[in-house]
């Protein structure tokens, strides 16, 4: 795949300068441009939507936290800050990886390979998607999921449930004892996975909505021998789903 193009955003020159010279040291990366101002470079972001954004959160007017709820859909971000209590906030916002300051190169290059493996899985994924001409109607019913080094065709059918965990993510499937893992983020499986046959009920946990065989009094989902529980912030959703499906 082509280099991914990237922009870098800090309000402290210093740390503009290091990370514009890590980019260009790694090949896969092409800068796109810099900014010390994050309002200036949100426009610039949301005109010409890099694919990935090394993004410092303490900075005026607009903190990165904020500025990256802004952002294009495709764009990616890694936070590059100089405070550790943002990590958990960082996974919320669905960050590739959070790098702490000061940087190492080592860090921030296997934090590149990740961005890359996300996209090449993207790529792969939407190549896999392209209908041949003739068949507009038929259904994806499948995504292809990199994991130890090669890519696995997976059956939206096949998949119990899937688990985040911090950088990884595991496909629990009804085929295999052993889950396959690998690097993405639980959104962009989210995105992936088709709506009315998933649905993302906890922070860390994707169901296969036909794979649930019972419902405790607490939200708590059974499938198989696991039990998942239903966070607050997914019930509303997943209570509207029963709604539609309860025998009165």
């Amino acid at each position: 795949m082509k280099a991914l193009r990237c922009m870098v955003v800090d309000d402290e020159p210093l740390a503009v300068k290091m990370l514009e010279n890590f980019i260009s040291k790694t090949s896969f990366l092409a800068l796109e441009a810099s900014f010390t101002d994050p309002v200036a470079a949100l426009q610039a972001i949301r005109s010409r939507q890099p694919q990935l954004v090394f993004l410092d959160i303490q900075m005026p007017d607009l903190n990165g936290m904020e500025l990256s709820r802004m952002v294009p859909e495709g764009t990616r971000i890694i936070f590059t800050t100089a405070f550790k209590d943002y990590a958990f906030d960082s996974y919320e916002v669905s960050a590739l990886d959070f790098l702490l300051k000061p940087i190492r190169y080592q860090k921030f290059l296997e934090a590149a390979e990740k961005a890359r493996r996300w996209f090449e899985l993207l790529e792969s994924v939407e190549s896999a998607a392209v209908q041949p001409a003739g068949s507009a109607s038929a259904q994806q019913d499948s995504i292809f999921v990199k994991s130890e080094g090669q890519l696995r065709k997976v059956a939206f059918s096949d998949i119990r449930y899937v688990e985040g965990m911090k950088d990884y993510v595991l496909l629990h499937l009804c085929s295999e004892k052993r889950p396959l893992v690998t690097h993405i983020t639980m959104k962009a499986v989210e995105d992936l996975l088709p709506a009315g046959v998933f649905m993302r009920v906890h922070r860390s946990y994707i169901v296969a909505l036909d794979k649930i065989e019972s419902i405790g009094g607490s939200y708590d989902i059974s499938i198989g021998d696991t039990l998942i529980h239903v966070s607050d912030a997914y019930k509303p959703a997943f209570e509207q789903y029963l709604s539609q499906r309860m025998l009165r």
